[in-house]
């Protein structure tokens, strides 16, 4: 089923962009965990990027209503249920989108998948608005794994052609880590941060879109957790990332970097003090065969612009099978980047917690 994922941790999403509420149902906690509402609610805040100008105009509250699994602040082992309500919804800026196609949505796609029946208002299930119970999942996901002292940490690194300064993970912290996470723009450079702040409302005044690159680490991840050929780490990871829209590539350690790389310089060359074995460079992102290796898991997001602009563009009427014009109506984000980083950060954790239930190490 499309709207489920997870192999021992099961997490399905219900709900779509206009409709009453948005959630979904945890299944195979581990029974214990105890639950930081207080957490859960800074992340999905996380999302919202707050009452910033470079965040869309619609305000959910986002407060999660947890309907079973928990009691007394801790995990039963059952599962874990939950809602967050919609509020405010102007359906009426989609009335015209129920035969016409938004340019790169899902709108014509989804038209087809489910022979006109699918939710039109806002994306529908299609909507970015479904992060929100994936951000929760993450975050219940990150409640369990500061247990094992795991924690993740992401940043901005691009947004188009504006670089972030390159970021050193031997000295992360966890402090360092929500330093970050209290950012709105989470960058290593501020002035980086400035200038693609600067970027983002010049394109949103001109009514277009900007895209970028989101980088994130797994920090003390266990060694030998993950599988070989079908079942990597990187794989199982993936079909959580992929399933963020607006996500285009992905690349773990250097990626594609390592193609312009000697293997003399790719290698991750092996050392030990003794106790720990370790690798001298990370080109790899902490993951060999499909199995992590004790280093921290780096992977980069590639977020494609986003597609709700308010510029005139062309399209087509799909029931008609007229050529028209398009004016996109609506609240959108003008860099989804901003947003997309809590949402990238919780698929890390989910998939890190994922992997160590099934190892039974919880």
């Amino acid at each position: 089923m499309s709207s489920i994922w997870g192999n021992s941790i099961k997490l399905s999403i219900f709900g779509e962009s206009h409709s009453r509420g948005i959630g979904g149902v945890i299944d195979n906690l581990p029974p214990g965990i105890e639950i930081d509402m207080e957490e859960i609610a800074f992340e999905l805040k996380r999302r919202q990027t707050g009452s910033s100008s470079l965040a869309t105009a619609r305000k959910e509250p986002d407060i999660p209503e947890i309907l079973s699994g928990v009691v007394d602040g801790k995990t039963t082992g059952t599962p874990l249920a939950f809602v967050i309500y919609n509020s405010d919804q102007h359906s009426s800026d989609y009335d015209n989108l129920k035969v016409t196609a938004r340019p790169s949505h899902a709108d014509y796609t989804g038209y087809l998948r489910y022979k006109g029946f699918n939710d039109h208002r806002g994306g529908g299930h299609f909507s970015g608005r479904l992060t929100a119970p994936l951000v929760f999942a993450g975050a219940v996901a990150k409640c369990a794994l500061r247990q094992k002292g795991i924690y993740t940490v992401s940043r901005i690194k691009s947004i188009m052609d504006i670089e972030d300064d390159a970021w050193c993970l031997d000295d992360m912290t966890p402090l360092k880590a929500n330093e970050l996470k209290n950012m709105i723009i989470p960058t290593v450079s501020p002035s980086a941060a400035k200038m693609m702040e600067e970027r983002v409302l010049s394109l949103k005044s001109e009514l277009d879109s900007a895209g970028g690159v989101i980088e994130c680490a797994i920090m003390n991840m266990e060694k030998g957790i993950g599988n070989p050929i079908f079942d990597a780490f990187e794989s199982r990871l993936s079909s959580l990332i992929f399933s963020v829209p607006a996500v285009k590539g992905l690349e773990f350690g250097e990626g594609f970097g390592v193609t312009k790389m000697r293997g003399s310089e790719a290698n991750d060359t092996l050392y030990t003090d003794g106790e720990g074995i370790y690798t001298k460079t990370n080109h790899d992102g902490g993951i060999n065969g499909g199995i992590t290796n004790g280093m921290p898991i780096v992977f980069r997001t590639a977020i494609k612009p986003t597609a709700s602009i308010s510029r005139e563009q062309d399209t087509v009427n799909f029931v008609e099978k007229t050529n028209e014009k398009l004016v996109i109506k609506g609240r959108h984000d003008a860099c989804i980047c901003v947003r997309a980083v809590s949402v990238i950060d919780a698929c890390a954790a989910l998939c890190a917690f994922d992997y160590l239930v099934e190892a039974k190490m919880f």
